[in-house]
């Protein structure tokens, strides 16, 4: 059985509780009943004999009240565990009530265990737990059931997914934990993205040529050429294909998450080649697909990447670059390379600055077409798809992106 659940907290065993989304409104709906039978309650202010086991309602930080199992008494707190979310804590007296109520409706939560591995020294391990702990609560996961226990109070043995990634995989590859059987291991190869040889990223379905679809510009080489992104609203329309590219942005999103949550226990790289995918640091302090393209400097080593799914390109240190997660590769990149049909650049002026890496174009013209461009949600339209893509780019009212260029004398008409 799979499903989607919340993780709730993990336990210093190891132990992982999850709460699965179907439950989320049922347990809402209990603990709307709850807070109205307690409103009023002020918890217990007479001496009570706390017995390990018993049920009771848990005052917590937040001053609601929540379903409670003692498993602890010594001295003025009693240590409680949240039957319907895992954890423990040691709460005094006065936050509690011993009660009947509620008994007889299961815990919410499910406590699970990883499948096919073991932890190093078969024993959990603090930075593990830790681990475990920073990358999950409060997370949304995908939860494989492998093994059923035999005691319903106990573990279920699970395979548990985040952005793509295996759990059970990523403790391998961190060392925290051994794998026991074939499949951890076929899918620490899937993790393991500075294997020598990856495979090149996937690309993009495009339009049918002809039909007019909505897209943003995401970067400028040249006033003629650029990369364009689809917009989501072209996605969301109803027909199959389209519904499942809208799932894949939706899924490579929600895949970057996780990797910027796991880029800390990631490697740098130790070799670099031409056309290598991996994973880049922008500016804004997130990462990011990209791509190495050269070794732009050695002493310190800087390196000349684009990030596959805007277009840009940028020289970063290679503390910025770190192995790509097979795992991201499954996803199209966003950004497609495309020429400008019907412009080519004014005749040659020497007294106007030029593009470095393109002196045919001016700066000017660069400029003018980015104001033409930027922040624009633009029409376009593929005329055709060999031996490069080349479209027409409108605005809103069908007017041409590069006629502001012609008007101004900065790029003439190419019949």
């Amino acid at each position: 059985r799979i499903f989607q659940a919340v993780v709730s907290w993990v336990e210093h065993d190891g132990t992982i509780y999850v709460i699965p989304k179907s439950f989320e409104i049922p347990l809402n709906k209990l603990m709307m009943d709850i807070q109205s039978s307690f409103f009023n309650c002020l918890g217990l202010l007479e001496t009570y004999h706390w017995k390990k086991g018993e049920a009771c309602i848990v005052r917590g930080s937040d001053t609601m009240w929540y379903r409670g199992k003692v498993t602890g008494v010594g001295g003025s707190a009693v240590q409680v565990q949240y039957i319907d979310w895992g954890f423990r804590e040691l709460i005094p007296q006065c936050h509690l009530y011993p009660t009947t109520l509620y008994t007889g409706v299961p815990p919410f939560c499910i406590h699970c265990q990883l499948y096919g591995i073991v932890p190093v020294g078969k024993v959990w391990q603090q930075d593990a737990v830790s681990c475990l702990q920073e990358l999950l609560i409060n997370e949304e996961v995908e939860i494989h059931i492998q093994k059923l226990p035999r005691n319903p109070w106990g573990k279920v043995s699970i395979r548990l997914y985040f952005g793509g990634m295996s759990l059970s995989s990523f403790m391998v590859y961190q060392k925290y934990c051994v794998a026991e059987g074939s499949e951890v291991l076929a899918e620490l190869e899937l993790l393991e993205g500075d294997a020598p040889v990856l495979p090149s990223y996937v690309l993009p379905s495009l339009p049918v040529p002809g039909d007019p679809f909505p897209v943003t510009v995401t970067h400028l080489v040249t006033p003629r050429e650029v990369y364009i992104c689809f917009s989501p609203k072209n996605l969301m329309q109803g027909s199959a294909a389209e519904t499942d590219s809208s799932c894949q942005l939706e899924g490579l999103d929600e895949a970057l998450r996780w990797c910027n949550k796991i880029v800390g226990y990631l490697p740098p790289l130790t070799y670099f080649h031409a056309e290598m995918p991996c994973l880049v640091e922008y500016q804004d302090g997130l990462w990011h697909r990209g791509k190495l393209l050269s070794v732009h400097q050695i002493n310190p080593v800087k390196i000349l990447v684009q990030f596959v799914d805007y277009g840009t390109y940028f020289v970063v240190p290679e503390t910025r670059v770190r192995p790509m997660p097979c795992c991201l590769l499954k996803y199209p990149i966003r950004a497609v390379r495309a020429l400008l049909a019907g412009i080519k650049p004014a005749p040659y002026d020497e007294n106007m600055e030029r593009i470095p890496y393109s002196p045919e174009w001016s700066m000017e013209a660069l400029w003018a077409m980015v104001e033409c461009v930027e922040g624009k949600e633009l029409s376009a339209s593929i005329l055709a798809l060999s031996p490069e893509v080349t479209i027409s780019l409108c605005e809103a009212d069908k007017t041409l992106v590069h006629q502001k260029l012609i008007e101004k004398g900065l790029a003439v008409l190419d019949e």
